[in-house]
């Protein structure tokens, strides 16, 4: 008898750097040398004083269930730090506390999506958005996110595009994959043009707010009160502290759908790891030079890899502003995208991602992240050359 799933499942996608990733660490199994450019992860270790506040609130006892929305102290700390580094006031009755970033698309996608919905997204961006909009079964609406443009989004361009069935638009900068941030310009006139449709939520992926660079200045969609009682930010630990594996996320929500966020979160992981948390906080609260050190050091490696980059044969890099990630153009290559992200790491042993793993706009590019050393970045550039001069 064949079994009935979900008409959903056919439809949802992945996140093919995992894919990659797990082919890089087979290779290397086999006694292979490989660089893997591919995966957005920081190369840095937690700083002590976060991995210590996880054992001492193992060692406290702090072993039991929490709040599904969070401990109090690390909502609290969420909302001190939002005002710390962006001076707006946030309530922390509004913030969530969620296993992951991923989780809070998961959550804005589910409310949002649904047959005859259409939810706007970044074309090239992260592939989850398009996959769980799909899977809603809500219709996925593109931002063209284009080289000419500085990898930025246009305000023109999504306004142009909204109508009665917009539910949703999914906004990121500094943007993964391409580096690319928006400026405040477009960022208010989006704004101002949204008044004209107070039915339309936002969600605001920053991820990578702290890692912006030459002066850019990131902005939050917090700044903007005519638009707070329909935002929803995404954040968190992972890219800023270095702690990918930790698993760790927030959310800010407006009053009108934090309680539906909280019955999401009670029907699916209960609570977050309660000494991860605790953990959590100590970022938060702790001595941030951690912080503006890994910056600073992505920003060198940043001028590396992308002189190292311009300086291949058919190939050109603009410089990414945020994020860790450089956007290379290799349509004159005459390679696909994914056909030369994969004979890179097969035959060269240097991981990349394939455009198209972002979006239809991705093919012509590969993604490569420099949250790698420099001494791996410019072995990484030393066998590319080798391999485009064959």
């Amino acid at each position: 008898m064949k079994l009935h799933l979900n008409d959903g499942l056919a439809r949802i996608g992945e996140e093919n750097a995992f894919a990659v990733m797990a082919r890089a660490q087979t290779l290397s199994s086999e006694g292979r040398d490989i660089i893997n450019l591919g995966i957005g992860q920081p190369d840095f270790s937690t700083p002590e004083h976060i991995v210590e506040a996880a054992i001492k609130a193992l060692r406290d006892g702090q072993h039991g269930y929490t709040a599904a929305t969070g401990i109090a102290e690390l909502r609290e700390g969420v909302a001190m730090d939002i005002d710390r580094r962006l001076g707006l006031e946030v309530s922390p009755g509004n913030v969530l506390i969620v296993p992951g970033g991923k989780v809070t698309m998961f959550l804005a996608i589910l409310m949002f999506g649904a047959p005859g919905k259409e939810i706007m997204y970044p074309d090239p961006g992260f592939p989850i958005y398009r996959s769980m909009i799909e899977y809603t079964g809500a219709k996925p609406v593109p931002i063209s996110i284009r080289e000419e443009n500085g990898f930025a989004f246009s305000a023109a361009d999504v306004l142009g595009q909204l109508n009665q069935k917009t539910s949703l638009i999914i906004i990121n900068s500094p943007a993964n994959p391409c580096g690319g941030v928006t400026p405040k310009a477009e960022i208010d006139a989006l704004v101002t043009g949204l008044d004209a449709w107070p039915g339309v939520a936002i969600m605001s992926d920053e991820i990578y707010g702290q890692m912006t660079y030459d002066g850019q200045e990131h902005v939050s969609l917090l700044s903007y009160p005519s638009i707070r009682d329909r935002l929803i930010l995404l954040d968190g630990w992972s890219k800023t502290y270095a702690m990918t594996g930790w698993r760790l996320g927030y959310s800010v929500w407006p009053d009108a759908l934090m309680e539906s966020a909280r019955k999401l979160a009670v029907n699916s992981w209960s609570c977050v790891n309660a000494p991860a948390q605790w953990a959590a906080l100590a970022a938060l609260t702790g001595p941030q030079d951690c912080v503006t050190e890994m910056v600073a050091e992505f920003d060198r490696r940043r001028q590396i890899i992308v002189n190292g980059l311009n300086a291949l044969p058919n190939v050109s890099c603009i410089t990414p502003l945020g994020a860790f990630y450089a956007f290379t153009n290799i349509s004159q290559t005459g390679f696909g995208a994914k056909q030369l992200a994969s004979e890179l790491l097969e035959k060269a042993g240097v991981a990349t991602i394939g455009g198209p793993d972002f979006g239809v706009l991705g093919e012509g590019y590969i993604r490569l992240s420099y949250a790698n050393s420099v001494e791996n970045i410019e072995r990484a550039l030393v066998r590319m050359k080798q391999f485009l001069e064959l």
